[in-house]
Parts: structure tokens; C-alpha cells; sequence
């Protein structure tokens, strides 16, 4: 929209300067159009580009513009979702048990990290998220990606998504492209939407009821207000798991209670299925003010919260195998004396309150036997149950537990600038504006316990939070000059400052402390998800220059150069490139191409964020951390690697080279674009492969140290004097580690397809759109200093289909509107676990809308039309996952939704 779209009567130079300061400057606006002229004229774009009136079938690279009603016309309440089926190369699951990635998922474009697509609100650079994908499934792993699902659907005037490498033009992260979510700027009017649906199994039930309005600001300006809230309830696609299933059918009638056990549902023990959301508020504010005749100044900002709760992994008890170390795996015993016995059968832990040697003593494990051998030898555990010294927690808690994990998540923005002309030449248009964004999450973890405190262990903890903050100050040109081509020479110049801190918060001292049987194997801090200790802080910024030169140079050809240079504090300096160039040989058929590099700069929290998190590692559950290389345990670390001669791991830019060629031609009546594109990724910023933390520890004891744990080896190094214990604190339980460095690289190549064809069909207008998709990314090294491993590998390369694509046909005839969807997604690996070969699998969606009136409508939907469902995990028994976590359109099935939308 033009700046003085707004304000009708206008003279018409005063609008050829509002469009020349809204399109060239990437401004909040691009030009709008009423409904019957989008029929007759091209869609103006602002993303790619900063010459005025560029239209997206003569851009020199892929720009895809998505309206808000289209996007929106989709089951899914969240944004992620409508993307995923709107952009074939937009991909994003349901993170079940994904720990902090189930309360911000991260999403993948052609098959990249979620830190490589940069992500704009009208057109200015969206700040991160604060969560850090610790468990991305392999694609996303340590990714740190924007909060999309902060962005209400109601907002959104429309989606621009550049398919090409923009980092010579917008700075890090655009490598897989940028996505701009452009705000509605209406100065009036007033919709509002409820909306119903639920699962065809009958849970997932969710509500939204959003509301959007414009409203003049004087006589020369507006402010558009949206307001959004819902709510999501959980579902469960389970089976019950093997091990629980052998203590049931044994008898042992702890495991029977499945409420006490997970403290969610009583259908299974463990549950997976996509997380609770609750209280998702969201505020968008879009504003605009004109201050004379060539200015204006502007405002938008948000505000959101969320409450996002899941599930963990089940803490078993008794069974051989699966029992939960660190909390009811004890030694091997003698069955009669109930002694420590290596030749003995497997107990529950018993601890010695008052510690060992001291006092009272107490057995080493309650021997396990009896009917499936899931049952503690009653009189050993009378015998624990009656002496106050010692403890077990199979005497409080003898089913198991499931932790139930979840975080507050709070959203918020502003940006501010004025725009305009100034009477320099020609005229300079410019565009200074100044930003602060963040996003905080408040974990929360319950029905766990703090081993190491045993009977003293409250159940629900606070283990902290984290944050993410930016700032952003960006002055932006424009000057055109006439060199006598078919048009003016456009050039884009500009600077930008931008600062980001990564903030800790500790948690309450129960999640983290080390309490007095942390000596006797029992694991500290709040089992699942350990407290922060201390609040910490890490910032970095840097200050980046570019240049942007594009013009019409004939009627026929239009070549566009951009070139940036930017300086960060902590990883040194980059300079990125682009060339790209578009050849009309006639009015129905063009051909476009683009060269360019790119780079991801590692975020402050990547460099500076410890995690520990529970993981299935064949079976069994183990601790696996993320240390960062300043830290105490990062530089034993450091040393450990750089002992096997490979060097010592560093952290800084990944860099990248992109090609793109495409073309676009008209054909009896439709339109069409088909363009490939290659990537190629170097030094990429990675979690490396899990480096066995025992190992580790005795390589910086002295030589001929044995440590049968870790916590033995902790204390014994403390007492040496090696390392300060406190500096180690929650790690105690710590099987593996690894952490984030330069590694591996990669080459993602494709093609993306897309057509569509308007015509008239039954004395109505019909459209049918068709979007496709091609990925395939290799690794070509898995790194030395820090290389990843083969189970990584497998995910970056097989996880995803490596084709998708939709077709999507729309009626409108009278007072009905339809749609139908057909999505497809191509044969896939479920690398988790270890199931290969999927096959494809077509999604049906259909939507049927009725204009009651002029302002009311209302709309009956269905998402998998059909109830399509992912291929059954043959080793469901396991974990109880019926379905893969990683499944390209999710495992909850089919889905229908009612809709009532007023609009005045």
C-alpha cells in the first residue's frame, strides 16, 4: 500500500513519492490493490529488491506473495502450519518430547537449519526466539530460529517469500531465503473470526477467535489493531510400552495406574502427541503518520504469551534394562544379603541418609525377581521402608513417573522510523528507523523429583528461563539516477547496527542443587530438564554496510548487484555478494538467474548456552549435554578433542555460495515459473557428535585413574584440586557431551515449480494452483575437529521428503466459496528410529464457505480429508510412539474446523 493509500484524494505525485519510499526502502507497505484491478495488474513486491514497482514475474529471483485470506484458509490456528502447506519447501513438525523445542518448533526452508532463512515483519529484521533446538531431530539440532507462531494469521496482509540467498542484502541467515510477513494497513474497517475445530478422534479440540481493525490517525495516517487468542489441547497417539505392558501383565500393580504415573492422562503411560497450549495471546500494532508533504513517520510492535506443556520419557523402575539410572537403577546384588554382588541380580537403589560410613548402614539395592522379574524382594523393601536412614525411591514412587514439561513463552517488539524524500538531485529517499525486540521462556518442569535430595525432593520445579534480546538501528537510501537505460539506475545504500544479548535465568535451587546422595549415584538437579544455577549473560554485535544497484538496462534485460560488508565482535568480519539478472526474450516466456554468498554468524546463545537434556539412546535413556567452549567443562572438553591430534574446536561464521536459474513463461492462459537452485554450506555451525564424558574426565585425571561414574569422577577431581565441582554442577548424570563449533558442510540442490491458471467453469471463477518442490541436500564432510555423526548424517539427508507438492483448486459461484487441496509428500526416513524407506503419501483438504450476507461468512472445513495416518513404527513397544515425531504432515490424523468471520 501506497503511504497515502490511506488517505483517499490525494494528488497523484504525492502517491508516486509514497510508493517510491514504501517499495524502495523495503517499507511497511506495498501497494495495494482493490480486489477487480489484482485481476489486471502484477502484484508489487518489496522483498529481493529495493527498486520501486518491481512486480514478482519481473524479478531477477523467485518471490512468492501469499495473501493473508489464502494463507489462512487452513484447519491449523498457527502460522507454521499454513505456511507448511502453502510453501512446499517450508517444512515443520509437532515436537513431541523435544524438550525446549516443543515450546518454539523450529522450521526448515529447502531443507536447511531454521538459522538460515531469515525472517522479516514488514520488511525489517524479526528477532530470534529464545529457545535453542537441542532435539531438532537432526536438521534443526542447536538451531536457534525466529518465534514465527508469535505472528497472529489476522495481521498479516500478506507473505512475500524470496526463494534465493539475500545475505549481501539483509546480512546473516539469509541463505535459504527470507520470509516477509507484510502487516495489514487498512485505515478502516473491522473483521473479527471465531473459529472451532477438533481432531476426528475427538481430542486436539482448539479455539481462535481473532479480531483485526483499522482506524484513521487524523486525516493523514492509520493504526491497524489485531487481536488474537486461543487455545490448543493436547493429543495422544500411543501404545502402551513394552516394559510397562510386561510389569502389568506380571502384576506388579504400581504400573496399573497410568494418571499417577505421567500425572496427564490414564490411556498410557507414556504419551506422545502434540503439546497443550493455553492462554496464546497475541497484539499487533501497524501504524503510519504523515508529517508533510515527503515524510512520515511509522510504528508496529506485538505483544504475546503462550503457555506450552508436553510430556517426557517414562522413568521405569524395576525392569532389567530400562530401569532409570541415576534413580532406581542400583548395582548388581546378592539376592539373599541384598550386597553389592557383580554376579548378582539387578536392584532398586538404596541410599544411606546419613552417608556411608557414618552411623547406620543400609544395603546396596532391593534385589528384583519374583513373576516377570519386575518385583523388589518384599522383605528388603519392608527392611529400607522401617529404617529412617535409608531411602529408596521405589518405597514413594514405585510405579515410575513421567516428567511433564512445559514453559511460559512472552513476545514482544517495537520498531519506529520516519521515511521520506529529501530534495537532494533527483531526490534521496531514506528510511531511518531504530528496533528492540525479545523473547523470554520460564520453564517449568513436574511430576520429577531431585534425586540426589531423596525423601527431601519437592516433585515440580522452576529451573529458570532464558532470553533472547535485540536491538537494531538501520539508516537506508535510495538515489536514482538516469543513465539513459529503460529506467533510472537504482541504488540502494545503507548501514545497520545490531546488538543481541542470550540471557540465563536461574532456577529454583531445588532444580539444580547437589544434594547429599549425589555421592551415592543418585542424579542431582530436576530429572528431565536441570535448573540454571546462575543467572548468566552473553551479548555481541556488529555493524554491517551494503550497497544495491539494479536496473532495467533494456526493455528486456534487468540486472541487479548488491554487496555487503559487516564486522561482528565476537567472529570478525564477512563481505557477501550478489549478481542476478532477468531476460525477457518476449512477453510470455523469461529466463532469471542469480550468483551470491551468504553467511550464519553463531548467535550469543549458541556460544554460550549449557543444556543438558534426556534422551533414547537404543533403549535406554541417557544424559546428553551441550557445553559451551568458554566454560570450565568446555575447555576440558576442548582438551580432550584436541588430544586426538585434530585440532582445537573453534566457533565462528558458516559461509555459503548460491546459483539459481529459473524460468517463467505464460502458457494458453496459466502462468509458470520453474527455477534450480544450488547450495553450498561450509564451516556449518553445528553440535558436533557425543564425546563419552567419562572419557573425558579420566583424561584429565592422572594417569592410571579408573572412575567406574561420572559423579565418582567429578568428586575425585575436585578433592585433587583439578577441577572446582561447583563449575560441574547438574552434570552429574552426564553420559555424553558435545557442543557448537564449525564442522561439517553440505550441497542442497532443487527445483521449485510454480503454476496457476484462473478461468471460468459453471458461471463461476475457478483457479487452480500448483506448487512443487524438490529437495536434496548431501553431506560432503562430516567434519574433523568436531565432526558430526552418522546418525545426523542420515537426518540431513533422508529425513525429509525430498519432493513435495500441493494443487489446490478454488470455486467461487454466488453466495458459496470452495476449496480442494491435494498435498503430497514423497517417500522419507524415519532416522530416529531406524526405519527406512516410507513411502509417499497424498493429504486431501476441502473447505466449503457460505457469504451469508455481505459482512457474514461462515466456513466448514477438513485438514487429511481422508484420516491419512504415517506408517505405523515397528518399534512402537519401545517408547510407546505409534507414530514417527518426524512425520512431513504430523501424526494426528484428520481434522475439521468450523468458522464464522464478520467483516465490516
Amino acid at each position: 500500500m501506497m503511504i497515502m493509500s490511506h488517505k483517499k484524494n490525494k494528488l497523484k505525485k504525492k502517491s508516486e513519492i509514497a510508493m517510491a519510499i514504501s517499495v524502495a526502502l523495503m517499507a511497511t507497505m506495498p501497494i495495494q490493490a482493490s480486489a477487480q484491478e489484482e485481476s489486471t495488474i502484477e502484484k508489487v513486491i518489496v522483498t529481493g529488491t529495493r527498486m520501486m514497482d518491481r512486480s514478482a514475474a519481473d524479478s531477477p529471483v523467485p518471490v512468492d506473495i501469499i495473501s493473508g485470506d489464502e494463507l489462512r484458509i487452513n484447519s491449523s490456528s498457527d502460522i507454521q502450519d499454513m505456511l507448511r502447506t502453502a510453501v512446499p519447501s517450508f517444512d515443520i513438525n509437532t515436537q513431541p518430547i523435544s524438550d525446549a523445542a516443543t515450546i518454539v518448533r523450529p522450521a526448515n526452508l529447502r531443507g536447511l537449519s531454521p538459522d538460515n532463512v531469515l525472517v522479516l515483519v514488514n520488511g525489517k529484521r524479526r528477532h530470534r526466539g529464545s529457545i535453542i533446538s537441542f532435539l531438532g531431530g537432526g536438521i534443526s539440532d542447536g538451531a536457534q530460529g525466529v518465534d514465527i507462531s508469535a505472528i497472529p494469521s489476522m495481521a498479516i496482509k500478506q507473505v512475500e517469500v524470496l526463494r534465493d540467498g539475500a545475505s549481501s542484502q539483509y546480512g546473516s541467515d539469509a541463505i535459504a531465503g527470507v520470509i516477509n510477513f507484510i502487516l495489514k494497513d487498512n485505515s478502516e474497517g473491522f473483521e473479527v473470526s471465531a473459529r472451532y475445530g477438533s481432531t476426528y478422534e475427538g481430542d486436539g479440540n482448539n479455539y481462535t477467535i481473532s479480531a483485526n481493525a483499522g482506524l484513521p490517525l487524523g486525516d493523514s495516517g492509520f493504526v491497524n489493531l489485531t487481536a488474537e487468542i486461543k487455545d490448543v489441547e493436547g493429543t495422544i497417539r500411543s501404545v502402551v510400552r513394552d516394559d510397562v505392558a510386561g510389569m502389568v501383565s506380571a502384576g506388579y500393580t504400581p504400573a496399573f495406574d497410568f494418571q499417577t504415573i505421567n500425572n496427564y492422562t490414564g490411556d498410557v503411560p507414556q504419551y506422545w502427541g502434540q503439546p497443550d497450549v493455553e492462554g496464546d495471546v497475541k497484539l499487533f500494532i501497524n501504524s503510519a503518520f504523515e508529517i508533510s508533504e515527503v515524510a512520515e513517520i511509522y510504528m508496529f510492535g506485538n505483544y504475546g504469551e503462550r503457555e506450552v506443556t508436553g510430556g517426557f520419557f517414562y522413568r521405569n523402575p524395576v525392569t532389567d534394562g530400562s530401569q532409570r539410572g541415576g534413580v532406581y537403577r542400583g548395582p548388581r546384588v546378592d539376592p539373599l544379603t541384598g550386597l553389592a554382588d557383580p554376579d548378582g541380580v539387578h536392584s532398586v537403589l538404596v541410599g544411606d541418609l546419613d552417608g556411608l560410613g557414618v552411623g547406620g548402614s543400609c544395603i546396596a539395592g532391593i534385589p528384583i525377581g519374583g513373576e516377570g522379574n519386575v518385583f523388589p524382594d518384599p522383605n528388603f523393601l519392608a527392611q529400607v521402608a522401617a529404617d529412617d536412614n535409608c531411602f529408596s525411591f521405589i518405597n514413594t514412587i514405585p510405579g515410575g513417573f513421567v516428567p511433564r514439561f512445559g514453559g511460559n513463552n512472552e513476545d514482544m517488539a517495537i520498531a519506529v522510523g520516519i521515511r521520506g524524500e529529501l530534495k537532494i538531485g533527483t531526490g534521496l529517499f531514506y528510511d531511518a528507523s531504530a528496533q528492540r525486540g525479545s523473547n523470554r521462556t520460564d520453564f517449568f518442569i513436574r511430576n520429577t523429583i531431585n534425586a540426589s535430595l531423596g525423601p527431601a525432593t519437592p516433585r515440580d520445579f522452576v529451573p529458570g528461563g532464558q532470553e533472547q534480546t535485540e536491538t537494531q538501528f538501520k539508516l537506508d537510501f535510495v538515489y536514482r539516477i538516469d543513465a539513459g537505460l529503460e529506467s533510472d539506475v537504482n541504488i540502494a545504500f545503507g548501514t545497520e547496527y545490531r546488538e543481541e544479548e542470550f540471557d540465563l535465568f536461574a532456577g529454583d535451587e531445588a532444580s539444580y542443587a547437589l544434594g547429599p546422595l549425589a555421592s551415592q549415584g543418585f542424579s542431582s538437579s530436576s530429572n528431565g530438564f536441570g535448573g540454571f544455577p546462575a543467572d548468566t549473560s552473553a551479548s555481541q554485535d556488529s555493524t554491517a554496510f551494503y550497497i544495491d544497484i539494479e536496473a532495467d538496462i533494456t526493455e528486456k534485460v534487468t540486472l541487479a548487484v548488491a554487496l555487503r560488508a559487516e564486522d561482528f565482535s565476537e567472529f570478525g568480519n564477512t563481505t557477501d555478494y550478489k549478481i542476478a539478472g532477468i531476460y525477457h526474450f518476449s512477453d510470455d516466456f523469461r529466463i532469471r538467474g542469480a550468483i551470491s554468498s551468504g553467511f550464519h554468524a553463531p548467535t550469543a546463545g549458541q556460544a554460550n548456552i549449557t543444556n543438558v537434556t534426556t534422551q533414547n539412546v537404543q533403549g535406554v535413556l541417557v544424559d546428553q549435554g551441550t557445553l559451551p567452549l568458554s566454560s570450565a567443562a568446555g575447555q576440558l572438553a576442548s582438551n580432550f578433542i584436541e588430544s586426538a591430534g585434530n585440532g582445537r574446536p573453534e566457533l565462528g561464521t558458516e559461509d555459503a555460495q548460491n546459483f539459481a536459474i529459473g524460468v517463467g513463461f505464460n502458457l494458453a492462459g496459466s502462468t509458470w515459473t520453474i527455477d534450480y537452485y544450488n547450495i553450498e554450506l561450509t564451516d556449518r555451525v553445528a553440535l558436533g557428535a557425543n564425546v563419552d564424558f567419562l572419557e573425558a574426565l579420566t583424561f584429565a585425571a592422572p594417569s592410571g585413574s579408573n572412575f567406574a561414574t561420572v559423579s565418582e569422577a567429578l568428586t575425585s577431581l575436585d578433592a585433587q584440586g583439578i577441577i572446582d565441582r561447583q563449575q560441574f554442577v547438574g552434570l552429574d548424570d552426564l553420559s555424553q557431551f558435545r557442543f557448537f563449533s564449525n564442522s561439517f558442510g553440505t550441497t542442497t540442490t532443487g527445483i521449485d515449480v510454480v503454476g496457476n491458471i484462473s478461468f471460468d467453469l459453471w458461471g463461476g471463477d475457478s483457479r487452480v494452483t500448483v506448487a512443487a518442490n524438490y529437495n536434496k541436500t548431501e553431506v560432503d564432510s562430516v567434519g574433523t575437529v568436531n565432526p558430526i555423526g552418522a546418525g545426523r548424517v542420515a537426518a540431513i539427508e533422508d529425513l525429509l521428503p525430498n519432493t513435495r507438492a500441493n494443487v489446490s483448486w478454488s470455486h467461487t459461484e454466488g453466495n458459496i466459496r470452495t476449496l480442494l487441496r491435494a498435498n503430497y509428500y514423497g517417500g522419507w526416513d524415519d532416522t530416529g528410529n531406524g526405519v527406512n524407506g516410507i513411502g509417499a503419501q497424498v493429504l486431501i483438504d476441502a473447505q466449503v464457505a457460505y457469504q451469508f450476507s455481505e459482512q457474514l461468512e461462515f466456513v466448514l472445513g477438513a485438514d487429511n480429508l481422508l484420516d491419512a495416518y504415517p506408517e505405523k513404527n515397528p518399534g512402537a513397544g519401545g517408547s510407546g510412539q505409534l507414530y514417527s515425531e518426524s512425520s512431513p504432515f504430523g501424526f494426528n490424523g484428520g481434522s475439521w474446523y468450523l468458522q464464522a468471520r464478520f467483516t465490516y
